[in-house]
């Protein structure tokens, strides 16, 4: 039976996963298969992986045939080389201690290799993680800039018109205005007060004469006239009825004479 070291595919879609198999050439890819001897893994860098050494030298050394891949794989790992080294033995090139000293300082030079790989995978990724970080800070100052400048805008275009720009209108209007007012205060009443003092004072002085004149008119009218007469013929009457008084007292009457005067006055009258 020719038996063959193939990939059998696992994982899901666009991500695969491969087992390394010992399985027979006429089975399907991912069908029966007769020992796993590792995996695959090329989703990584570098790729992942893992295999049974032993297990894979020994089907190598009993005629099983690896595909182009597996083949890569095998040599990566030093399983070849092994193969090459026991068969230098066996014809008697050099011993088996030879042999495994030339395989591991080949192994400590792959693992060099190998590390270098890795750390050089390890510093573009840091890089990488930098640039990526730079670039976001970039983003987001250039952000920060456009929102403080829209901010600005939306400020200056919502503040109130500037009280600054109208203090200095305001102080020119009053600094104009008042040595307008002032003057017109002052000629006012330097014209009002010499226009009504010289009024009153001539209505004064001309009402005054004529108080006096008509005052003087009527005591030298009323004096003569009114007072004298006046107490002339009070004086007259005075004199008149004091004898009337003086001779009431001469003639006493009594209450039936003074009963029959009347009636004697009332009779003369009736007549």
């Amino acid at each position: 039976m020719a038996t063959k070291l193939r990939l059998q595919r696992r994982g899901r879609k666009n991500y695969p996963f491969y087992q390394i198999i010992v399985a027979d050439s006429r089975a399907p890819r991912d069908g029966k298969y007769i020992e796993r001897i590792g995996s695959y893994n090329p989703n990584t860098h570098p790729a992942t992986i893992t295999l049974d050494f032993e297990r894979a030298l020994y089907w190598l050394q009993t005629g099983a045939q690896p595909t182009d891949t597996v083949r890569n794989i095998l040599s990566d790992e030093g399983v070849l080389l092994k193969k090459h080294l026991l068969g230098g033995v066996r014809k008697g090139a050099f011993d088996e201690a030879e042999a495994e000293r030339r395989f591991e300082a080949w192994k400590n030079s792959k693992s060099q290799l190998n590390q270098k790989i890795k750390d050089k995978d390890e510093e573009q990724k840091r890089a990488d993680e930098k640039a990526r970080l730079n670039a976001e800070k970039e983003v987001n100052k250039t952000r920060a800039e456009e929102l403080a400048k829209k901010r600005a805008e939306e400020e200056a275009a919502n503040a109130p018109a500037p009280v600054k720009e109208e203090t200095p209108a305001v102080e020119e209007t009053v600094e104009v205005a008042e040595p307008t007012v002032e003057p017109a205060v002052e000629e006012t009443v330097e014209v009002a007060e010499p226009t009504v003092e010289p009024a009153v004072e001539e209505t004064v002085e001309a009402a005054e004469p004529t108080v006096e004149a008509a005052v003087e008119e009527t005591v030298e009218v009323a004096e003569p006239t009114t007072v004298e007469a006046v107490v002339e013929e009070t004086a007259e009457a005075k004199v008149e009825e004091a004898p009337a008084k003086e001779e009431a007292p001469a003639t006493e009457t009594t209450p039936a004479e003074a009963a029959e005067e009347k009636a004697e006055e009332k009779a003369e009258e009736k007549e």
